[in-house]
């Protein structure tokens, strides 16, 4: 058996980010050949993620960020079992680098961001190593982009939840205020689109079905209760759509009010919200 060296278990450590005794045992296991020891950490990555692919990953850390220009966001959710490991500095740098190769590459897609090269090798197979490295299950959950003039990003307390917002001009007067503003408006609302145009009928029809029986169980005439339904309907659409909700910092004005103060042909392109629950 090979003499292994503190010097080359250390090299070892620094490459892929794995323990002392592991990257000793697989140096071991290659009889001292650096690149076979490095295939034994990423088969041990492998081995774990199919051991344990049938478990909750419940637990992750999510990161929303613009690139220098504002005019793209990303929004990343890596998630893991445990909220110990989510909060470690090592899964916490991962995730920050993941969202910032995003940016720079302006990758589109879920699919295409688990393609991208990360120093060297795909991501999803960073992930992977990842896995072997904490020996739980980690996956890239979400993952979210918006492309506008202007686009804000926010990152509520404890990384469990973060939301982007697109504005439709470049210029204007502290508009990353106004998006920073927006931003937790969604955060702490969560509508279910920008405005009531933008709504899936689907959601409209299943809420005046609602609506309806709700009215039919309270004994409402027959012939009243498609317009009552409709009043619930109105009332939902108000309540959930982005641009008619009460603004948070003043609820006597509207998102919509609230922007046309700031700029009468400034609105919102387009919203993101990714989130652990």
């Amino acid at each position: 058996m090979a003499n292994i060296t503190a010097a080359e278990v250390n090299k070892l450590r620094k490459q892929t980010g794995a323990g002392m005794m592991d990257c000793k045992k697989a140096l071991q296991e290659a009889d001292g050949d650096f690149e076979k020891a490095v295939e034994v950490l990423r088969k041990k990555g492998q081995k774990v993620a199919a051991k344990r692919a049938d478990r909750e990953a419940t637990e992750g850390f999510v990161i929303g960020k613009t690139n220098e220009t504002h005019d793209f966001g990303v929004a990343v959710l890596l998630s893991c079992e445990t909220d110990f490991v989510a909060k470690s500095e090592g899964f916490v740098s991962f995730v920050n680098k993941v969202a910032d190769a995003a940016l720079f590459k302006k990758v589109k897609s879920l699919d295409e961001l688990k393609e991208t090269d990360l120093d060297g090798r795909k991501l999803d197979e960073q992930v992977t190593d990842l896995m072997g490295k904490i020996g739980e299950k980690i996956e890239l959950a979400d993952y979210q982009i918006i492309e506008a003039p202007h686009v804000s990003a926010y990152n509520h307390m404890g990384n469990k939840l973060a939301t982007l917002v697109g504005l439709n001009k470049a210029e204007g007067e502290d508009l990353d205020t106004t998006g920073k503003e927006l931003a937790m408006q969604v955060a702490a609302m969560n509508p279910v689109a920008v405005d009531e145009g933008d709504v899936d009928q689907k959601i409209i029809d299943k809420e005046k079905e609602i609506g309806m029986e709700q009215a039919r169980q309270e004994g409402k005439p027959e012939q009243i209760l498609e317009k009552i339904a409709m009043g619930k309907v109105n009332k939902f659409l108000k309540e959930n759509t982005l641009l008619n909700q009460d603004f948070v910092r003043d609820t006597k004005k509207s998102v919509k009010q609230y922007l046309s103060e700031k700029d009468k042909d400034l609105t919102v392109s387009a919203f993101r919200r990714v989130s652990l629950v």
